[in-house]
């Protein structure tokens, strides 16, 4: 069972329920570089008081066109950039991280360590960058088995499609145990013998 759930413009939210756990998949666009600050700030903001009222039991994928660079190197954010990015960070990049430190998530495209033209996620003309991200808590972490960009495929204009693996270990059904019918029609009364 699913729902969708389109939170604004910006924020589109798919609740897919895994036997016993929720999914909550959270697609973002946030604004470009060309955009003001202001509005930028206020998705952020929106983003976080949005994501940490959602409960901890509760697993959560936030992805989207983050449209910032996180760079290749994980300095002062350890926890969140796995140090397997791409080029250099910029201050929309900076904001990116703030947020993933803050709500304790880590940016899965740079857990992994890939060629160059697996990490483009964004293609046009000779201009070359990864402004596409998936992140998850840092408690789920583990159950990423590996993050791709696919790139013969562009899943809007100019962005490549990535893909993140996850594990998640199936609940079992338990079998009810076979209980015999008690056949009524074959009881025979006491008078008829």
């Amino acid at each position: 069972m699913f729902i969708v759930e389109r939170h604004s413009e910006r924020i589109l939210v798919l609740k897919i329920v895994l036997g016993d756990r929720l999914l909550n998949v959270f697609k973002v666009y946030a604004p470009h570089s060309g955009k003001p600050d202001e509005e930028k700030e206020c998705l952020w903001n929106e983003v976080f008081n949005f994501v940490s009222c959602i409960p901890q039991n509760e697993i959560n994928v936030f992805a989207g066109d983050m449209n910032g660079h996180i760079g290749s190197r994980n300095v002062g954010y350890d926890g969140t950039h796995g140090g397997f990015g791409y080029s250099s960070r910029n201050a929309d990049g900076s904001r990116i991280l703030e947020l993933a430190n803050g709500l304790n998530l880590v940016i899965c495209n740079t857990l992994f360590t890939k060629q160059e033209a697996k990490l483009v996620t964004y293609v046009a003309g000779p201009v070359k960058s990864t402004v596409d991200y998936i992140t998850v808590r840092q408690e789920d972490k583990a159950k990423i088995r590996n993050v791709k960009v696919i790139t013969s495929e562009e899943c809007v204009p100019k962005h490549k499609l990535s893909v993140m693996d996850m594990w998640f270990k199936a609940t079992k059904r338990r079998h009810r145990k076979f209980e015999r019918r008690v056949r009524v029609w074959k009881l025979k009364k006491e008078k008829d013998m």
